[in-house]
């Protein structure tokens, strides 16, 4: 392990000459296109991985490989506020992703990637946190030019899936194991607007090697629509959302779920004001009651370039529903569906269901390689009568022994430096201060946290 590491450091330094291409690094690895460096005059290593051309001064066959390392030391005082088994060292989380890119010709490609996973030290890793081999993702994809502005696209197979901020729909980064689907996915993009239409079963992570099979117990389908450069809203998410669960569990019961998300987002990410507003309403069935929930958030922010250090300052806030009137025959929590990990921080003690927070925060670039960031924040349960939940669901305190809202602050600070284009490093620190709610529900005591990322991309 340590020959590969410092065989990789190795190649990653001789490739300085590379941070250009660099930027073609996409969150969403299926969608980068490292075709552009074969009209490169620069030949070198990196190329020879990036662009292996099938047939000699073409475009078209290639194959692309690429890969990400990423290390997270964790170390958490008085986890689960106090209720977990104390943990004194810390732990060690682990990530290995490497995929091939074969593009056959300008209509049909295919994309493989896997994953490995691992949680040393951890006392009872979660099946997010450690899964020591499996396929990733796996999809073959078909793309048409309907006219010169116009494509439709057409993938199937085991998928990852992002869409707009990602409240609803993430690839689940911050975890160890980065959330997969298996979809069938049609896309149409035309100038300025682009719509999804797919159908999926979520992969359900288990704990052991290439074992992580088709999930009949789940469905997930939608259509994702984004206009781009709209009059004076800037850009428009509209979107339907669809799930069903052979079993979920709520603080209103255990049962099969049928839920159905209509939403849109509002957003602007360019000049000193940036924003993004969201609001989404869900209906369906729980067991034999019916489903009726909301949420709505608002997070914008001022940033001036001119002035020292780039002050960016922001303020989030969201409402999200919980359950009013217990043992009744409706259900208001809401269900976040598959949103990204690290909803309120890396630290990911809360999920968003069931909540009132109020969010300010503050960066500044303190070098062009290195950014601080701090933020605040303050929950609330919406509703005294439902309980808090994790990111996934899983409900961390029902809430039955009190009646009281206030949940409790958190205060979070971090260090990211950008090394080159290749290399991450992310040094942060968060401390939770529990309020009547935690302390009436659990321990009670205050939870610290930190962590140091180190994370590779080529």
């Amino acid at each position: 392990m340590k020959t590969a590491i410092l065989a990789l450091g190795i190649f990653l330094g001789s490739i300085s000459a590379y941070a250009q291409k660099a930027s073609l690094f996409k969150p969403l690895r299926y969608d980068e296109d490292w075709s552009k460096i074969k009209r490169d005059s620069t030949a070198g290593s990196y190329d020879k991985i990036k662009f292996i051309p099938f047939v000699k001064h073409q475009k078209l066959p290639y194959l692309s490989l690429g890969g990400e390392v990423r290390y997270q030391y964790f170390y958490l005082k008085n986890e689960d506020w106090g209720d977990a088994t104390p943990d004194k060292d810390g732990f060690l989380l682990t990530r290995f992703l490497g995929h091939a890119d074969w593009h056959l010709n300008k209509h049909l490609r295919a994309f493989v990637q896997l994953q490995s996973s691992m949680a040393n030290s951890r006392l009872a890793p979660s099946v997010v946190e450690e899964n020591p081999l499996d396929l990733h993702q796996a999809f073959v994809e078909a793309k048409w030019n309907t006219s010169s502005q116009t494509t439709l696209t057409t993938r199937i197979g085991r998928q990852e899936l992002s869409y707009g901020s990602q409240r609803l729909v993430a690839v689940r980064e911050a975890p160890n194991n980065r959330m997969a689907f298996d979809a069938l996915k049609l896309i149409y993009q035309q100038k300025n607007f682009k719509s999804d239409a797919f159908y999926s079963h979520p992969v359900a992570n288990k704990a052991g090697i290439f074992d992580d099979h088709f999930n009949e117990n789940a469905k997930f389908w939608g259509l994702y629509s984004v206009i781009n450069h709209a009059p004076v809203l800037n850009n428009i998410d509209v979107y339907y959302l669809g799930i069903w669960k052979k079993t979920a569990t709520l603080v209103a019961g255990k049962g099969e779920e049928l839920r159905h998300s209509v939403g849109t987002r509002i957003w602007k990410t360019s000049g000193a004001w940036q924003y993004d507003f969201e609001g989404v309403y869900q209906f369906g069935t729980f067991q034999d009651k019916t489903i009726r929930a909301w949420t709505v958030s608002s997070n914008t922010t001022f940033q001036k370039d001119e002035w020292r250090l780039k002050p960016k300052f922001g303020l989030k806030t969201e409402a999200i529903s919980g359950d009013e009137i217990p043992n009744d025959n409706r259900v208001e929590t809401f269900n976040p569906l598959y949103p990204k990990g690290a909803y309120f921080g890396l630290a990911a003690l809360i999920g968003p269901s069931n909540l009132f927070d109020i969010h300010p925060s503050i960066d500044l670039e303190l070098t062009d390689r290195l950014n601080w960031g701090m933020d605040y924040d303050i929950f609330w349960r919406l509703s005294k009568h439902d309980g808090i939940y994790a990111p996934n669901m899983s409900v961390i305190y029902a809430g039955k022994n009190t009646e009281e809202k206030f949940i409790g602050t958190q205060l979070a600070m971090d260090f990211n430096y950008q090394l080159n284009p290749f290399v991450y490093l992310r040094l942060e620190a968060t401390w939770f201060a529990s309020g009547p709610f935690i302390q009436a529900e659990s321990a009670g005591k205050d939870i610290f946290m930190t962590a140091l990322t180190t994370q590779v991309k080529f």
